[in-house]
């Protein structure tokens, strides 16, 4: 028999081990992709490639989180597209389902499994304080509704399911923007609850990569480019309809002759996103020099966003040729990853006396 003291250096020692366990493996990154509409050029820079960076340095996954988007997202037909058109974007953009898991959150029941599981950790508390509930609350306040009109539970356990997506798959760290950081926190905070009342790491503590360096992406009218502010430049417009779009982007009332300011325009922000230094500065040169106008400079961003985006396009194209081959690709990439996610489940299962 265990006294208080054994009891306390037998867990000790058999969490140092899990954690050493843990350690010796590959660190892994993960990151969920809500189905929400169309993709677009600041999705590309903000989202898509810093997320594929990660696949260089991590292990890394990447999910469709449709049950997440069905919270919003009632309408079966649109739901069922956009998740093909997401899914389909971030192959175009170089996603490699050979290199990587891709997956769609739907085909592993073990999340929704551990979901019930981490429920029984989580303190209601803790959800009132999630951002997301507490700025619906906030909204029906200032119209004088009831605190809760219009909140469904899949809103308010919101943070319980995406714990349930990280920690399913051991993961280290999981890319956010600073605002988002209240999710991986919450994360790690039920994983140690978990872990704290069992006396053994039976689940991995995840962090937030904070991703400090991802660029405000200019829109069409200088603000930050958001399907809000209806400003945005589709990823995967036509040509023709790309070239009417950029064309439209606001600029200043300055004539031809008048030299610019390249710092302060979006149009040669936006201009740097697609090129080299030395395209930059030769750029930079024409606007300081004067005798360029808005329009021309339009011409020149609308040369080098083509020249990217074109192969993009018809990589995107072909994939949605194919839904089958594309239903395909996300199968395949559940079954790899379904024996990860039953192993946590089973470990969580044990530790529980459930097995």
């Amino acid at each position: 028999m265990f006294t208080t003291s054994d009891y306390h250096h037998r867990s000790t020692f058999t969490i140092h081990h899990e954690i050493a366990t843990f350690s010796n493996m590959k660190k892994i990154s993960l990151t969920g992709i809500k189905p929400t509409g169309d993709l677009h050029v600041g999705n590309y820079f903000g989202a898509i490639k810093p997320a594929l960076e990660l696949a260089k340095e991590y292990d890394a996954r990447y999910f469709i989180a449709d049950y997440h988007g069905l919270n919003t997202m009632k309408d079966p037909g649109e739901l069922n597209s956009t998740i093909r058109h997401v899914a389909a974007g971030w192959l175009a953009s170089g996603l490699d389902p050979e290199k990587v898991i891709f997956y769609r959150q739907s085909s592993i029941p073990e999340v929704f499994e551990l979901t019930t599981m981490l429920m029984a950790f989580t303190a209601k508390g803790l959800m009132n304080r999630a951002h997301a509930y507490k700025a619906a609350v906030q909204d029906n306040n200032e119209r004088g509704d009831d605190a809760d009109a219009g909140i469904n539970m899949g809103l308010f356990t919101y943070p319980v399911l995406m714990a349930a997506d990280i920690i399913i798959f051991d993961s280290d760290v999981v890319p956010v923007g600073r605002d988002q950081v209240q999710h991986i926190e919450m994360a790690a905070d039920i994983a140690q609850s978990v872990n704290a009342n069992y006396g053994q790491a039976v689940l991995k503590i995840p962090s937030a990569a904070v991703q400090e360096n991802v660029a405000v992406i200019p829109g069409l009218d200088g603000r930050k480019m958001s399907k809000s502010y209806n400003n945005v430049i589709p990823l995967f417009a036509p040509e023709k309809v790309l070239q009417k779009t950029l064309m439209r982007m606001v600029t200043n009332s300055q004539s031809v002759e008048e030299p610019k300011d390249p710092d302060t325009s979006q149009v040669y922000q936006l201009y740097k996103l697609f090129t080299n230094a030395d395209e930059q500065a030769a750029l930079a040169a024409r606007y300081r020099a004067g005798g360029m106008g808005w329009g021309e400079a339009k011409e020149e961003l609308f040369r080098v966003v083509n020249r990217e985006l074109t192969p993009v396009r018809e990589r995107y194209d072909a994939i949605m040729a194919d839904i089958p081959a594309l239903d395909k690709i996300l199968e395949q990439g559940a079954e790899k990853a379904r024996p990860i996610a039953a192993a946590t489940v089973n470990r969580f299962r044990k530790a529980a006396g459930i097995d």
